[in-house]
């Protein structure tokens, strides 16, 4: 299980890229596994601003469609759109190529809900 130490880490198993006030998100590799084979994602609130804990898309699989949960409040500035062809580097590459989406954060002090990726362990059970 891959788990970077440098990302932070939400209790829905999403990762979280801080760069200066730009987050980059996407769902961890335990999120990929227990999904399954990603056949599609979708991102339609591009360009909104969305408060914390708010549904920004959704990660369709073979088995199930899961929600995905905004980290912070902030704007969606980006959406990965090669995911629009290819929604399997979800599961190939989820640090990477696999990322969904750049979020303009307005509230610094929520990154501090954020788990450590030794806390997203211990959630986890690795």
């Amino acid at each position: 299980m891959n788990i970077p130490a440098e990302l932070k880490y939400t209790k829905d198993h999403e990762w979280i890229k801080i760069e200066e006030d730009v987050l980059t998100v996407g769902i961890t590799d335990f999120a990929q596994s227990e999904l399954g084979d990603i056949v599609y994602v979708e991102v339609e609130t591009v360009d909104e601003t969305l408060e914390i804990e708010e549904v920004f898309g959704t990660v369709e699989a073979v088995k199930t469609v899961s929600d995905l949960f905004l980290p912070v409040s902030g704007e969606i500035i980006e959406f990965n759109e090669s995911l629009e062809d290819e929604p399997e580097k979800v599961n190939t590459d989820p640090y990477g190529d696999g990322w969904m989406v750049k979020v303009k954060f307005s509230d610094a002090s929520q990154l501090d809900q954020l788990l450590s990726a030794d806390d997203y362990k211990a959630l986890i059970g690795a």
